[in-house]
């Protein structure tokens, strides 16, 4: 459904503009609710505003002006030998399943859906149930010129399946990624950006849920200039169940955005939503939005989110921002939390008294602080790998 934009603010999530045309979403000024704490600037042009348009409908096709950045930068995929029951391909824009997870929510996602040439597709079959990962890595080559980028990732009634998402390298890039999950599927998804230092990305990642189909989505981010995140979630069945936790670890001068919304629009389904962040550096700034909007006909929900920060330096902002919509008064339970502090100075002191140095004290108190959502993954080479990245940086900083 399009909206125009001209219309009113809505009052509730489920009327937020929702279109495949970047023309239905005005220039972005900052002021935006939605886009506040985000600096624009930063995003190197993948607003397209003044730039870029894309006609209707639901495969819009993308025109550009002389002006307009243009869709050549470089992103290619990486992926190694694919189990039995897996497979990866490119679809066209013709392709039904593309567009039919998700319909962009903000310019950005909407301009990225129009100028996507083709799509990637990862497929895991009905029933296969995989004993190792897929791990398919995305890896930016340049970031003078922006790349747009759509993923699709489809799981099969009753499979099982654990796929890891990594970006690495350099790049300007606005991508899409849809996750179908169907009825009885089970998937692990981990998604890693450990950019270098000047990449900047803007992604929605969003999941659909089928009937007792299970999500559970691990979000990792370190790297980059600016990363910002929405993952959304759509519920088409009873008895869906998602958890998305989140790590990150921003050092001076990053921007770390995280936002969700979680849609449940059926009855009797479930949600937990979990995020960490760590902050070090002058200017490092994370920002944290989740949205539970719990929807008049979705009785016997069972819902909770949490976002915890640790400020290890001066200079070091974090925005934590839970929002709760009820529109029923028949659930299972709802709730939120949000803690923003420093290190907790009686762990300190008991660390410091069986001889500790202080140091290294401060680097077992964030590896603690992380541990519990670093262990989700269940692949033990990526656990090793991020808590090898985030020692590094505490080494880094002297911490």
């Amino acid at each position: 459904m399009t909206t125009q934009a001209s219309a009113p603010p809505p009052s509730t999530k489920s009327q937020a503009l929702r279109s495949y045309d970047v023309a239905d979403f005005p220039a972005l000024t900052g002021l935006e609710e939605d886009w506040r704490f985000t600096p624009l600037k930063r995003l190197r042009g993948l607003t397209g505003d003044g730039s870029r348009s894309l006609r209707a409908g639901s495969h819009a096709e993308l025109e550009s002006s002389d002006d307009s950045p243009a869709a050549t930068g470089t992103v290619r995929h990486e992926y190694g030998d694919l189990p039995e029951g897996v497979a990866i391909t490119r679809i066209g824009r013709d392709d039904e399943r593309v567009g039919s997870v998700l319909i962009p929510v903000d310019r950005v996602s909407a301009l990225a859906y129009g100028a996507a040439a083709d799509a990637l597709l990862l497929r895991v079959s009905p029933d296969v149930v995989l004993g190792e990962a897929v791990r398919l890595r995305v890896v930016g080559e340049g970031v003078e010129q922006p790349s747009f980028g759509h993923t699709f990732v489809e799981v099969g009634r009753f499979a099982e399946a654990t796929v890891v998402l990594e970006h690495v390298g350099s790049a300007t890039l606005a991508d899409n990624v849809e996750v179908a999950v169907a009825d009885g599927a089970k998937l692990t998804l981990v998604t890693v950006a450990d950019w270098a230092d000047d990449a900047v990305q803007a992604q929605h990642l969003k999941i659909k849920l089928g009937r007792d189909a299970k999500v559970i989505h691990i979000q990792v981010s370190l790297g980059g200039d600016l990363v910002r995140q929405f993952t959304s979630v759509e519920y088409t069945g009873r008895g869906g169940e998602a958890e998305l936790y989140g790590v990150y670890f921003a050092d001076s001068g990053q921007h770390l955005e995280h936002r969700q919304l979680v849609d449940h629009n059926v009855p009797d389904c479930r949600s937990y939503v979990g995020y960490r962040g760590a902050l070090q550096g002058e200017s490092a700034h994370t920002v944290w939005v989740g949205d539970v909007l719990i929807q008049a006909e979705a009785t016997g929900t069972d819902t909770y989110e949490i976002n915890r920060n640790l400020l290890l330096t001066d200079g070091a902002r974090a925005d934590s921002v839970p929002n709760l919509e009820i529109e029923t008064g028949e659930i299972a339970g709802a709730g939120h939390a949000s803690a923003t502090g420093r290190f907790d100075d009686e762990q300190l002191f008991y660390l410091m008294a069986r001889g500790i140095p202080e140091s290294e004290a401060r680097r077992l108190v964030v590896r603690g602080f992380f541990a519990e959502l670093i262990n989700k993954i269940p692949v033990e080479s990526l656990r090793e790998s991020l808590g090898d990245a985030i020692e590094a940086r505490l080494t880094k900083a002297g911490a």
